[in-house]
């Protein structure tokens, strides 16, 4: 299941660039000398890495422990579901209610010390403007976490998250370099395309958590656990 993560973060990246692509604009990087930048930019992605990171190693652990109490199944299917639903449901709905509002102090806390970065040029201030990007509230984020929280240990939830993070790392770099490279055109098209990414990953844990007997999909249900003995057939 760990490569459906950078499939999920290479496709989702175009709304990244929506979302986060100002962000990439404005980073406090050399203009003049390229190796410096490339530097830079590299520990920019470092701080997104990291946030991402992190975050997957607290929903790896949710998952941890919800497959040590033998659920790790109905959650990779209710996960499924799950995706699958964000997705289809209008954006318009979801707009009715602020979801962040409990958090909404510590977000703007966020946005304001992300603020502060911006007037600095230090390797420190880019792995901070990195990891802070990492934390801000992304619908694509959310659904990617479901995939960390599925996986069955800590190290799983955040090898998930890191691979995430990879796959929207070439796109996000492209957009420092050339601001104009993507047409709104054809970021629409592809925003198009995302929400079908999502379904088949969803489809894809629906089926691992029936455990189906098909290799690498679905393995039967009795190749998920740890046993005393040998499952010989």
């Amino acid at each position: 299941m760990l490569y459906s993560a950078f499939i999920l973060g290479l496709i989702s990246s175009l709304h990244c660039v929506g979302m986060c692509g100002p962000i990439a604009m404005m980073l406090p990087v050399d203009r003049q000398n390229e190796a410096k930048k490339v530097i830079q930019i590299i520990t920019y992605h470092l701080g997104r890495l990291t946030a991402y990171s992190t975050i997957g190693l607290i929903f790896g652990l949710l998952g941890r422990g919800f497959f040590l109490a033998g659920m790790q199944q109905k959650m990779s299917i209710f996960i499924g579901i799950a995706m699958i639903v964000v997705v289809l449901i209008p954006e318009k709905i979801f707009a009715r209610y602020n979801f962040s509002k409990p958090v909404y102090s510590i977000i703007s806390k966020i946005k304001s010390t992300l603020g502060s970065q911006f007037k600095k040029k230090s390797y420190k201030s880019l792995f901070t403007i990195g990891l802070l990007n990492g934390f801000l509230p992304c619908g694509m984020v959310y659904v990617a976490l479901f995939g960390a929280i599925a996986m069955q240990s800590a190290g799983s939830g955040v090898l998930y998250m890191l691979l995430y993070g990879l796959g929207t790392i070439p796109l996000m770099t492209i957009v420092v370099y050339i601001h104009s490279v993507l047409k709104l055109p054809f970021r629409n098209k592809i925003q198009k395309a995302i929400p079908y990414v999502a379904v088949v990953i969803g489809v894809l844990f629906i089926l691992r958590g029936l455990g189906l007997g098909i290799p690498y999909i679905s393995p039967a249900n009795m190749s998920l656990f740890v046993q005393s003995s040998p499952n010989c057939h």
